[in-house]
């Protein structure tokens, strides 16, 4: 048994879409962040260090080179013939109109690029950027819009030093979807001073309002980041693998079937992580969440249900 016999994943979507694998290549497009460079914040949020993501560090090489080696290592492995340029570090509609359209275009010249995946922040996905992908969608152009809310918890949101609000996640999605538009939503396990509670009331909140996709991540500290110095002094402990594989799994089966995972894990490279160690494997935090599912006998959608008012009136 695989994972993806229990939860509807993008590559299933995928391949039923296009009759083969597609693959997603990680780029790095040079952008910054409001919320490093002055213009929200500086520092960036507590648990963010951009090398836990960013294939290649701050100073990367062109599109057209990190294509090039990215098809090279994927096909290598898994044969693939057919790739979304994944627009990954960073925040990447925070530039002027003109650069996104560019660097969208440069990735979609590529002959075997058949699609956009745009990772940004809610606050920074004006009008105009939203027109932008809608184009491509009409165009046939496979687009998702993935928005970083983490918590549907503004106190969670400032405590992690985020500097946006649930309120423009709401906007920016409806604005979105309504467009046309396919958004994934991130949502992270573990964060300061949350519990199982906030957990699953932030995933009603995305699921209330509307959303295609879902990623699920481990909140994980590496270095150079205030998490860590937190995690230092004994001020955060994150959580074991165990607990983890127990609380996505809940979350797994209270998801409708008709949404889209795109990911139920985050891993950090080893020279970076400071903790959890199990962040670093990927593979096993897979595998234990398709055991647990198994152990079970239930799936995605196993508990989905209607979401009362009443459920939701306590997030911010």
């Amino acid at each position: 048994m695989v994972l993806s016999d229990r939860i509807h994943t993008y590559g299933q979507l995928l391949l039923r879409r296009h009759g083969e694998r597609v693959h997603k290549i990680a780029l790095d497009a040079g952008l910054t962040c409001p919320n490093r460079d002055g213009s929200k914040g500086i520092g960036g949020c507590t648990f963010c260090n951009n090398e836990s993501f960013s294939p290649n560090g701050r100073k990367p090489p062109t599109l057209q080179e990190q294509l090039t080696s990215g098809r090279a290592a994927i096909t290598r492995c898994t044969r693939a013939k057919k790739f979304i340029a994944y627009f990954q570090a960073y925040t990447n509609t925070y530039a002027k109109i003109e650069q996104l359209r560019a660097m969208y275009e440069e990735a979609l010249a590529e002959p075997d690029v058949i699609g956009l995946s745009v990772g940004t922040r809610p606050d920074c996905v004006p009008p105009e950027v939203l027109d932008l992908l809608a184009g491509y969608c009409e165009r046939g152009v496979e687009v998702v819009l993935e928005l970083g809310l983490q918590s549907a918890f503004d106190e969670t949101l400032d405590k992690v030093n985020r500097g946006h609000g649930l309120a423009e996640y709401l906007t920016t999605t409806t604005a979105a979807r309504e467009r046309g538009i396919p958004v994934c939503a991130h949502l992270i396990v573990g964060l300061p001073g949350e519990t199982e509670e906030h957990y699953h009331a932030s995933l009603d909140t995305v699921i209330e309002h509307g959303v295609d996709g879902l990623k699920l991540h481990p909140l994980h500290v590496v270095k150079h980041t205030v998490l860590a110095q937190e995690w230092r002094r004994g001020e955060y402990q994150p959580l074991s693998q165990e607990d983890y594989t127990r609380i996505v799994s809940d979350l797994i089966e209270r998801t409708p079937e008709d949404i889209v995972f795109h990911r139920v894990t985050g891993t950090a490279s080893r020279d970076i992580l400071l903790a959890p160690d199990w962040c670093s494997k990927k593979w096993d935090v897979l595998n234990k969440i398709e055991q647990e599912l198994r152990r079970r006998d239930t799936r995605q959608g196993q508990f989905a249900r209607p979401i009362t008012k009443e459920e939701l009136r306590h997030v911010a």
